[in-house]
């Protein structure tokens, strides 16, 4: 279709139309004072006073009342959380914590795991900020493999759990670790080995075979 004299200035039109559109939004800008926030460090209020009220940070967990019920870890979609319970050696009634890992780099913040805890030993903080260098620093380890802490008994009275306040304790563990550490090594899973096979019982001895009868002997 051969194009027309009216298309083609309507053509242009429309590209200068849409070109002065644009520039017009770039202009008035320009004569704007700027706006720019300075973060952190020149903001009336700290960033965490501004967040959401239901707004989901780093995960923190109170080991004072941690019952080891593991109901976290079942919980989480894409298992970011690791837990490993024992016996203690002194009292082998007494169960403790040896491992409490969690991946912040991994979480989705999607609090699923805040959900079951019985106690809110778990529980979603307002700090975001915990730079690293090494991804594999932003494991949070809330239990000493060589001090494991004892499970909380609940009291089935309590109406109340004593908490630390919420973000106390993230903070110590950011403040902890400097930015550029060297990224923590992990050992390599140990392969599965196949079970053993059953012990073999030995055979029954054979019992002797009974003498064989004597023939009779002939009268005389």
């Amino acid at each position: 279709m051969p194009l027309t004299a009216s298309t083609y200035v309507g053509n242009i039109r429309d590209t200068v139309t849409s070109f002065w559109h644009g520039m017009s939004v770039t202009l008035s800008q320009v004569l704007r004072r700027p706006i720019t926030i300075q973060y952190p460090d020149r903001m009336d209020l700290p960033v965490q006073a501004l967040l959401p009220a239901r707004y989901r940070g780093f995960l923190e967990v109170d080991a004072s009342i941690c019952t080891g019920c593991q109901a976290c870890e079942r919980a989480c979609p894409i298992s970011c959380i690791q837990i490993e319970l024992e016996k203690d050696a002194t009292n082998p009634k007494q169960r403790v914590v040896s491992q409490f890992d969690i991946d912040e780099a991994k979480c989705m913040f999607c609090g699923l795991c805040v959900e079951p805890c019985p106690t809110g030993a778990i529980q979603h903080t307002r700090e975001f900020e915990a730079t690293q260098r090494s991804i594999r620093n932003l494991v949070f380890r809330w239990a000493d493999p060589l001090a494991p802490f004892p499970v909380y008994k609940v009291d089935k009275g309590a109406a109340y759990f004593p908490r630390a306040p919420l973000g106390s304790l993230v903070l110590e563990v950011i403040a902890r670790r400097r930015w550029d550490a060297p990224g923590m090594t992990y050992l390599p899973p140990v392969p599965l080995q196949p079970p053993p096979p059953p012990p073999v019982k030995p055979a029954p001895a054979a019992k002797p075979a009974a003498p064989a009868p004597k023939p009779d002997e002939p009268k005389s």
